[in-house]
């Protein structure tokens, strides 16, 4: 493996980018499961979805068009997405909750549409869907390390801000904070995460790596910066297991990924389960 590492970009490209998703994806994760919207990253997973198979229908009838990553189109349609839930809340004031199932239904029936213009599945698009190594290049590299710069620079300096929007929006704007300022610059991290997460682990399962390990750290963590940390290595150990596995075992690496994500989770219950049983 480690030979290969050595031999093959794709391969050095994969890890790398492995090791950036694991960190940005569970720490924006924590934020998105304590305002209990987990499910925004299935609706932005496929609204981002949607912007993949509309520039591959571009692509089919432009040669221009080929040689454009898919990926950007995928971050425009998630960034609008974002921003359109964000403004579906301001609409649906008591009932919020709404604006996610109503932008996953429109992901959908986006992505439908223009799978069936262009004549259904193809290889390009299965390895969206589901995650795939090889298709990792040295400019998506360099997209995600300049998107993980930024959501670190971003969480640090306005950590003490997300943190009270967190936990109670209303006291925090009462506070002085710029809730919708700082709202919109959060949702559009999640959609850009989202989007360049998508070739490691597949748009249908990028929403379980921001969320599994949040799901294992907060049942033994003891802070907020505890679940963060714990989140973080959880996420790391899922991606790094799970595309040396995916390497010796042949097998898809986003489905194994979320596997072990999973199996993690499992195990963190168990062992939070004896330790109440044995005090």
């Amino acid at each position: 493996m480690i030979q290969a590492l050595w031999q093959f970009e794709f391969l050095q490209n994969a890890f790398l980018a492995g090791v950036l998703i694991g960190i940005i994806a569970p720490l924006l994760g924590v934020f998105i499961v304590v305002r209990r919207q987990a499910l925004i990253a299935d609706a932005l997973s496929h609204i981002t979805l949607a912007g993949i198979a509309a520039s591959l229908l571009i692509g089919k009838y432009s040669s221009f068009w080929q040689g454009i990553n898919p990926v950007y189109m995928g971050m425009a349609f998630s960034a609008a997405g974002s921003l359109f839930i964000e403004q579906l809340r301001k609409v649906y004031k008591h009932f919020e909750e709404l604006a996610i199932p109503i932008t996953l239904s429109g992901g959908i029936g986006l992505g439908v549409v223009f799978l069936s213009l262009a004549d259904g599945f193809n290889s390009d698009l299965f390895n969206y869907l589901f995650g795939s190594v090889i298709a990792i290049s040295r400019p998506d590299l360099v997209a995600v390390a300049v998107i993980t710069v930024v959501v670190l620079v971003v969480v640090t300096l306005l950590y003490k801000e997300l943190f009270f929007l967190s936990f109670d929006e209303e006291h925090a704007v009462v506070s002085g904070i710029r809730g919708k300022s700082i709202q919109f610059i959060f949702i559009l991290l999640v959609a850009f995460v989202i989007a360049v997460s998508m070739q490691i682990v597949g748009v249908l399962l990028v929403s379980a790596l921001m969320t599994l390990p949040v799901a294992a750290s907060i049942r033994i963590a003891k802070g907020f910066k505890q679940t963060i940390g714990l989140s973080i290595l959880f996420g790391e150990l899922a991606v790094l297991g799970g595309l040396v596995l995916a390497y010796y075992l042949d097998i898809a690496p986003g489905g194994t990924i979320v596997l072990l994500s999973a199996l993690i989770l499992v195990a963190v219950l168990l062992f939070k389960r004896l330790k109440q049983r044995k005090s």
